[in-house]
């Protein structure tokens, strides 16, 4: 309703059809509103939502959160922002650098395609009942273009490879990955990445360029 009185379009998706009628209750007299029963994993978020740019918002259920944005991120490019809040640890893994203890392979991904921030902390005394924890509000940018040109697929088998334990090294990733243990440490070398460089130290670009790097 406060997005409503902005003047905007709002689509509203409700998983629970046991709140739809009050929810429709709520918003009836509001036009610029359209009410969705739907589940948002499910969505065919092109179809539902046609041309022009939108701005994704909401307290996500803490379970979905992850696998929500980077699928809409990766399948619904006229979303353009995101402005969600999600549980603490969540929102610090999506926006993590290197180095961070909560960056990972998920951080990676949201780096290949939006730019994100964590805009504020949030309680648990504002919920009720409280959760055993602390909630984030995060707000993901759109990049109209990734910021490395590799091939996505040779990216991610290496972010995952290099992700799957975390403390070992690069070198015993890309072990994993089929190289011999001299291939391993000269492809690095020719990277200019430490051969002891773990994963967890290395951003997007040094990864993507180990896998440009990656024998076909």
């Amino acid at each position: 309703m406060a997005l409503a009185a902005t003047g905007a379009r709002v689509l509203a998706i409700e998983v629970d059809g046991r709140l739809v009628p009050a929810l429709e209750e709520a918003v009836a007299g509001l036009p610029n509103v359209r009410l969705r029963n739907a589940d948002a994993m499910k969505t065919d978020w092109p179809r539902e939502l046609g041309p022009g740019a939108w701005v994704a918002c909401g307290s996500l259920p803490y379970n979905i959160a992850v696998p929500l944005v980077l699928g809409m991120l990766e399948r619904a490019p006229v979303v353009r922002r995101f402005v969600v809040m999600v549980q603490r640890e969540v929102g610090e893994r999506l926006s993590a650098g290197p180095g961070a203890e909560q960056y990972g392979a998920v951080s990676v991904r949201i780096a290949y395609r939006a730019v994100p921030i964590v805009v504020r902390r949030v309680p648990a005394r504002v919920f009720w009942p409280a959760p055993a924890v602390e909630s984030v509000v995060v707000r993901l940018d759109r990049l109209d273009v990734p910021p490395v040109s590799v091939d996505p697929a040779r990216l991610w088998r290496v972010v995952d490879a290099g992700f799957a334990e975390r403390r070992k090294t690069m070198r015993n990733a890309l072990r994993r990955l089929g190289l011999g243990a001299d291939e391993a440490v000269a492809l690095l070398d020719r990277c200019g990445i430490g051969r002891d460089a773990r994963a967890e130290q290395l951003g997007l670009s040094e990864l993507a360029t180990i896998a440009e790097a990656m024998p076909s």
